[in-house]
């Protein structure tokens, strides 16, 4: 029986949905998505608590008035069904799961009184609106729209009447309770055409703003279901306008597709104030008093704005795009780095706060590794160059040009921190020494034919071994730089591991499965099904050799028995390719990193550190049994040495005395 990795924390999230970013009507905890989790964050402790029950990628969330409810929604595959899930925020549990719709929930709202919750689905469900009763969990109305609709919201103050943001138009929606139809009434905009994104309601319902891909605003009289006037004035948003926020005193907030916020007058409808943030800004959530407000970006970054004169200050960043590798110091488990697109971040693992950013813009960062001192990071990036940084500052510590054509994609560095072998996507394997002043190349092994995906090095620093995309594994003599032994199987090879004891060798690759390898003659001994839909692309083992992780493109992390080859934990969390996994020194957590720009910290369970313990607790027992028959020994020495004569212990002595001086007159001679 498998049981469920716990998710000790995360970092990440998921910026590219709209309204992504939710401040909870208590004002206390921000809720976001990353991958197929809601997090539920405390904002000054930092605390993190899960929502998890949706089995892939959440493509909307929304919180009820009260903060009461909090419903998601998700996105699947062509032809099944997209699960609406209902939660009791409280207690953080799952009240409904609620199936209708196909592939995609577009968008969902809470009714004032939260009697009503309205589902919209995509495309490829005939942009069906859905309204649920939430107590009994059951669909009551239903109704398709031929024109692709993005948004739908309940009025501030009704709960049978919605506003249904289209492509091509506006309609406001009624219930009819006695015929059970919802019916619809067209804006009128007159010759005026946009494709329409979002839509913000005012609080006493008579007027609405709706944003558009073009980058204006408008206004809409809702009792009347006519346009009136058009923000703003003389200047458009660039890429359009993704969110809309509105204060009590009727001024619009308006998130741009470019990454400017700005504050547009109700009176004038002119800009008033504004700022650049990083990335298109896609969420827009105020405080109870509407003094500041929260707001994420498409690089996944979270920023606190005051309502006066919108001055940003970043409260959480993190990677927006794939993650392709992670590696922590040599025996110190406080910090980790990560590489993905233009950039390198160095992460605090206690309290998961960025510690510092290396950014190399338009290039990709495929592999890190901290020098064994820790004294320098080293990093292979796609335009061939091996780059090494200093870990505090940041600073360019050098650089070693022309290192791989078409990108350095694997490294790793031996012990005594006087070389990297490093790996390339022509399948080179080349040596570099690493002097105070210079980098020279000591050898090309030129004998893979495709990418090298991993390499790992003996703690002797004798040989090394890679992992390659031609189905190769090849064992190398660091020595005399020449082939010690290769490993041969049909399968794009990811992934190769020593066993701590360094008698075998761990692979994974393309063909699901996961490989027990003799260094000595290069047999395979054991084959596991690591995977049952995709491709394993990680592995990471125990200090003990007693368990190792892996994952892959089915999302998952497990925890295996390496002697017995059974899975006995299974975490999920992720919503995308897992790339890379490891094993924090001290043992306690594995870290895994994804497609998805994700960053998962999982708890390692207490009954495989438990059995680290009874490990260790043998030993501690025989040097006391050795102790004590160390010291039994002593005393019956001692008590012969009392019982024979003083005479004969002299005798004895002498003739000890004798032997020794004998010995030295003929070492003399």
């Amino acid at each position: 029986m498998q049981s469920e990795l716990e998710i000790q924390a995360v970092i990440g999230f998921t910026g590219k949905i709209i309204q992504g970013l939710v401040l909870h009507p208590d004002n206390e905890h921000i809720l976001y998505p990353l991958g197929s989790t809601i997090v539920v964050r405390h904002i000054i402790t930092r605390q993190q608590t899960f929502l998890r029950g949706h089995d892939n990628q959440i493509s909307v969330i929304t919180v009820s008035r009260t903060g009461d409810y909090v419903a998601s929604g998700q996105k699947t595959y062509m032809g099944f069904q997209a699960d609406i899930i209902i939660w009791d925020f409280k207690d953080r549990s799952m009240i409904h799961r609620l199936k209708l719709h196909k592939v995609l929930i577009q968008s969902l709202s809470f009714s004032f009184n939260e009697l009503y919750l309205a589902s919209l689905g995509g495309i490829d469900d005939k942009n069906m609106l859905i309204i649920w009763d939430i107590k009994a969990g059951k669909a009551l109305y239903g109704t398709p729209n031929r024109d692709p609709v993005n948004q739908v919201q309940f009025y501030n103050q009704s709960d049978e009447k919605m506003i249904a943001v289209l492509n091509t138009g506006v309609q406001i929606l009624t219930i009819d309770k006695q015929n059970k139809k919802i019916q619809s009434v067209d804006v009128n905009f007159g010759n005026v055409k946009r494709t329409f994104n979002c839509v913000a309601i005012d609080k006493n319902d008579k007027f609405c703003y709706c944003g558009t891909k073009t980058g204006d605003v408008f206004e809409i009289q809702m009792d009347m279901a006519i346009y009136k006037r058009l923000a703003p004035v003389k200047k458009l948003f660039s890429q359009g306008v993704n969110c809309l926020g509105l204060l009590q005193n009727g001024d619009i907030i308006v998130g741009a597709g470019d990454g400017m916020i700005a504050k547009v007058s109700f009176q004038t409808m002119q800009i008033v104030a504004s700022s650049e943030l990083l990335g298109g800004v896609t969420s827009i959530s105020f405080t109870n008093d509407q003094t500041h407000f929260f707001t994420g970006t498409i690089q996944s970054n979270i920023y606190w704005l005051d309502t006066e004169k919108l001055i940003p200050e970043l409260r959480n960043t993190c990677h927006y795009e794939r993650i392709n590798d992670v590696a922590f110091p040599h025996n110190y488990s406080d910090v980790f780095a990560t590489s993905s697109l233009n950039d390198i971040r160095v992460w605090n693992a206690k309290n998961r706060q960025e510690l510092l950013r290396i950014q190399v813009p338009n290039l990709e960062c495929w592999a890190v590794a901290f020098m064994n001192d820790g004294k320098s990071i080293v990093s292979g990036w796609s335009d061939g160059k091996i780059r090494t940084f200093l870990p505090q500052s940041g600073r360019l510590l050098y650089v070693i040009n022309d290192a791989h054509i078409h990108g350095c994609t694997s490294l790793t560095c031996t012990s005594d921190c006087q070389r990297i072998i490093s790996g390339g996507s022509e399948g080179e394997v080349r040596v570099w020494e690493i002097g105070k002043q210079t980098q020279v190349m000591k050898s090309s092994m030129k004998e893979h034919r495709g990418r090298v995906w991993s390499i790992q090095v003996r703690r002797n620093n004798e040989q090394a071994v890679s992992a390659s995309a031609d189905g190769s594994c090849i064992i190398w003599d660091l020595k005399s730089f020449t082939r010690v032994m290769c490993l041969f199987e049909s399968t794009l090879f990811k992934m190769v591991l020593y066993h701590p004891e360094e008698s075998q060798l761990l692979t994974t690759g393309s063909d699901r499965k996961i490989t027990y390898w003799e260094t000595f003659d290069g047999q395979a001994i054991r084959m596991l099904d690591g995977s049952e839909e995709g491709e394993v692309n990680a592995l990471a083992i125990t200090k003990e050799g007693e368990h190792f992780v892996s994952g892959g493109e089915d999302k998952e992390v497990k925890l295996w028995g390496y002697d017995e080859g059974i899975c006995y934990f299974k975490g999920q969390g992720h919503s995308g390719t897992i790339t890379r996994i490891t094993i924090s020194p001290d043992q306690k957590t594995i870290i895994s990193v994804g497609a998805e720009g994700a960053i998962f910290i999982w708890k390692m369970p207490e009954s495989v550190i438990n059995s680290k313990a009874q490990q260790e607790l043998p030993t501690v027992q025989n040097v006391k049994k050795q102790n004590d028959i160390q010291q039994q020994q002593q005393q019956q020495q001692q008590q012969q040495q009392q019982s024979i004569p003083k005479d004969a212990q002299s005798q004895k002595s002498n003739q000890i005395a004798k032997s020794v001086k004998s010995g030295t007159k003929q070492s003399k001679k």
